[in-house]
C-alpha cells in the first residue's frame, strides 16, 4: 500500500500529472527534459523538481543519451497502481464494475493490442 500512496501523492499535483501523461503517451521511447518543458512551458527547476517526484515514487525513470537525458514512464508501476486499485473492485460487483472495464476497454493500449 506504501507504493500506492507514494504514487498517488505524485500524481496529486496538476504540474506533475501533465507530465505524467505526457510521458505516458510518449511511450516507452520517452522524452527529452527540455522537450517536455517546451511543450508544458514549464520552467526547468520546475520541471526537474515534478521529474524528481515522479521518479522518487516510481513512476518515471531517465537515462542519458549523449548530452540529453530522456525520462520515460514506468508502465509496469503504472500497471500495478491500477492494480492495486481495482483490485477489489466494488466488492465483485461486476454491473458496478463495468464502466471501469469500459474505460480500459477504450483505452487506446487496449485497441492496439487488439
Amino acid at each position: 500500500m506504501t507504493a500506492a500512496v507514494e504514487s498517488l501523492s505524485a500524481l496529486a499535483h496538476e504540474g506533475r500529472l501533465k507530465v505524467f501523461r505526457m510521458l505516458v503517451t510518449a511511450g516507452p521511447d520517452g522524452l527529452a527534459a527540455g522537450e517536455i518543458a517546451r511543450r508544458l512551458g514549464t520552467p526547468p527547476n520546475t520541471l526537474s523538481a515534478n521529474l524528481s517526484l515522479l521518479a522518487h515514487a516510481g513512476l518515471a525513470q531517465s537515462r542519458r543519451e549523449g548530452r540529453s537525458i530522456i525520462y520515460s514512464a514506468r508502465f509496469d508501476r503504472m500497471g500495478e497502481l491500477m492494480a492495486f486499485l481495482a483490485e477489489d473492485c466494488c466488492g465483485g460487483a461486476a454491473e458496478v464494475c463495468a464502466p471501469v472495464v469500459a474505460a480500459t476497454a477504450r483505452s487506446r493500449c487496449a485497441s492496439a493490442g487488439a
